[in-house]
């Protein structure tokens, strides 16, 4: 995610690319971790599952699928649509990575800090439905199977199966000025 000042003072961006805090609004909680809480939630009811968790997960929780995303961008001007920059990566069970996307969204808003905020909140929903969509056929996987292992050698056959085997010649050298075999 984008790293935002750690205080409650909206900071919309100036035309010249200076940030500014506002006088007439201020956020309610962390921004990150209100973040991270609107996009499990959208997530999971997009899903309809209550297994969609924040990492780190607790111990012995082996995820479907397991969403790197970072929010690079997450603004608005008062003249300026609401904008936000995101890329995800999903990982299955086996550590593959199965889809990687950039996201770019922008939304219109009046221009009141309020409907900056709201336009904001709609382009993280959107964020979270297309996020949704890609993750939908990873969800509930079958379990990894463990990869076959080598076969131990088969302990030697009793001498009665032994005998019941074809005789595969051995290999035996021929004496000349080099050693050549002879199968």
């Amino acid at each position: 995610m984008a790293d935002h000042p750690p205080r409650a003072t909206l900071l919309p961006p100036q035309p010249a690319g200076s940030l500014q805090a506002a006088t007439d609004g201020r956020w309610a909680g962390s921004l990150s971790s209100g973040i991270d809480q609107l996009l499990m939630r959208q997530v999971a009811g997009h899903l309809d599952s209550q297994r969609v968790v924040l990492a780190p997960a607790t111990s012995g929780f082996t995820p479907d699928v397991q969403v790197l995303l970072t929010i690079t961008r997450l603004d608005s001007g008062e003249k300026q649509p609401a904008i936000l920059d995101a890329q995800w990566r999903l990982i299955d069970r086996r550590g593959q990575v199965r889809d990687n996307r950039i996201v770019h969204l922008q939304e219109l808003h009046a221009g009141s800090t309020a409907s900056q905020v709201q336009a904001q909140g709609i382009l993280l929903q959107r964020l979270a439905e297309q996020l949704s969509v890609a993750l939908k056929p990873l969800a509930n996987q079958p379990p990894v199977a463990e990869a076959p292992r080598k076969s131990a050698p088969k302990p030697a056959a009793p001498a009665a199966e032994a005998e019941k085997q074809p005789k595969i010649p051995m290999a035996s050298p021929i004496r000349t000025d080099m050693e050549v075999f002879r199968f």
